[in-house]
């Protein structure tokens, strides 16, 4: 423990090490990609049971198996993006290509019709998926690693990211809405809050007629237009970003496709004997694949157990798709207005480390008040813990990034090479390998409940309760277990511009 002791000194970023506000808003631009494209794959798929019929179990697995392809992509791909030489840099080229294809694919995934069969269903969409997370690793495991590179300061860092976390909130103003708008022929839109017995209306109810025949059609046409968004917003980092590193002298390594391969698992093996990034990984593995987990649920009890005494499932979903969009919306802004600066500015006066135990222990409080706020009576209960929630992934994607970085300059005073593409790669292979297990593991547990989509209204106690359960305590349990983790990390604010120091003195040698 004595290693992870914080800082005793309290640095001051230099001019020259800052970010210019466009590089950061160029930056933040792949961030709304990055989250976007995962955000509404995450909600059409949804699409699958409730529109199409398909077994919980085979929806998990397609989830499961593209990302299980796509981890061990990442760090080919990652290590590729390292030793790319190219007169617009290492980066660039594989963002843009990366941004454009995926956008592609993404629009094609959801281009479904009712009438077929399910087999036909699980391998259309698996196939697409499969070949869509391939090519979007070339756009967002070189844009991480972009994100790694663009300042050497302890500070600066961490605002890089939190600028990053903040651009990507509008996803998550956008994407708890996608479920409301794809299940209405007709879009009710009703602004207000319920809260015990007070009703405060905002702006009277208005309909906005979609034209959509049904649920499937509406997937269709909102996958077109994500699609568009991934493909113009991707590439801007790639055509406005400045890498730093873009010039590095080629690095002497073996020939062939044999030669590759070996000092592929090389980098692998001595990315794992780095233990401060090792705990990175896994501490985001647990926060991470938790939240995901407990996502799964999230719908069904909000749908089948808050809303679940309506009259009629369409107006369950009218319901239910209105509080999703409410607590999206609202957690969205927490985290970009509240979560993310508080843990900015608590980090420069505290270090990352304890930064970090504080706002994950505001993140477990929004969990147990979760349980609290599921209530039929009084639905809008829920967002008492949205302002607590909000510093789970701000916090998490605010302060991890940062810390990689600054593990990235102890791996290369260790090993004397940059490798930003590799731990970003193999950071996101531990993740997407969590969030495949995760996918699986919640259509088990589904089914596991006790929930029957054929019940409709009518489910069990029992498989709302348990489905309650799941979706509270599965994250309380892996945010305490990776708070223990966090509180061993080793690199503080002072090693940490030491470790700068020691290394722009062997640059200088070189």
């Amino acid at each position: 423990m004595g290693q992870g002791m914080e800082h005793s000194t309290h640095h001051i970023t230099a001019k020259k090490d800052r970010i210019p506000f466009l590089q950061k808003a160029v930056y933040g631009f792949g961030s709304f990609v990055n989250q976007f494209a995962g955000a509404a794959i995450g909600q059409l798929i949804v699409v699958l049971n409730l529109g199409l019929g398909m077994n919980p179990v085979a929806v998990g697995l397609i989830g499961a198996v593209p990302r299980f392809i796509d981890a061990f992509s990442d760090p080919l791909i990652g290590y590729s993006s390292d030793n790319t030489r190219t007169k617009y840099g290492r980066r660039r080229p594989w963002i843009f290509f990366g941004a454009l294809v995926s956008g592609i694919l993404l629009a094609l995934m959801f281009q479904l019709h009712q009438g077929q069969s399910e087999s036909f269903y699980f391998w259309y969409v698996l196939g697409v998926q499969c070949l869509f997370v391939i090519v979007f690793a070339c756009f967002s495991i070189p844009w991480i690693a972009l994100g790694y590179e663009m300042t050497p300061d302890y500070h600066e860092r961490t605002r890089l990211q939190a600028f990053a976390s903040f651009f990507a909130q509008p996803v998550w103003m956008i994407a708890p809405w996608v479920l409301l708008v794809i299940s209405s022929k007709d879009l009710v839109i009703e602004w207000t809050i319920k809260l015990w017995h007070y009703t405060f209306t905002i702006i009277p109810k208005f309909v906005v007629h979609t034209g959509f025949t049904d649920m499937v059609h509406g997937a269709r046409v909102v996958a077109i237009i994500v699609g568009v968004f991934v493909a113009v917003f991707g590439i801007l980092p790639a055509i406005f970003s400045r890498e730093i590193y873009a010039n590095l002298p080629r690095t002497k390594k073996e020939k062939g496709a044999m030669g590759v391969i070996k000092d592929l698992v090389a980098n692998c093996v001595t990315s794992f004997q780095c233990l401060p990034f090792v705990k990175l990984c896994a501490v985001t593995f647990l926060i991470f694949n938790g939240f995901m987990l407990a996502a799964s649920f999230s719908v069904y009890v909000i749908f089948f157990y808050v809303f679940g005494g309506q009259s009629s499932m369409d107006l369950m979903y009218q319901n239910g798709g209105t509080l999703l969009g409410f607590n999206g919306m609202i957690g969205a802004i927490c985290t970009a207005f509240i979560a993310i600066p508080l843990t900015t500015w608590i980090s420069t006066k505290m270090g990352k480390r304890k930064t970090f135990l504080f706002t994950m222990s505001l993140a477990i409080v929004g969990y147990g008040l979760k349980w609290i706020g599921y209530n039929p009576e009084h639905p809008y209960l829920l967002l008492i813990s949205t302002p607590f929630l909000a510093f789970h992934l701000g916090s998490l994607f605010t302060m991890v990034p940062s810390m990689v970085a600054d593990v990235c300059d102890l791996d290369e005073l260790q090993t004397g090479t940059r490798r930003e593409g590799m731990f970003s790669g193999i950071y996101w292979w531990i993740q997407k390998l969590g969030m495949a297990g995760a996918s699986l593991l919640a259509g088990i547990l589904i089914n596991a409940t006790g929930f029957k989509q054929e019940l409709g209204l009518h489910q069990s106690p029992d498989a709302l309760f348990y489905m309650r359960l799941f979706d509270v305590g599965i994250p309380i349990v892996t945010t305490l277990i990776a708070i223990y983790i966090i509180a061993t990390f080793e690199v503080s604010e002072d090693k940490a511009y030491e470790i700068r120091k020691q290394l722009e003195a062997k640059r200088g040698q070189a």
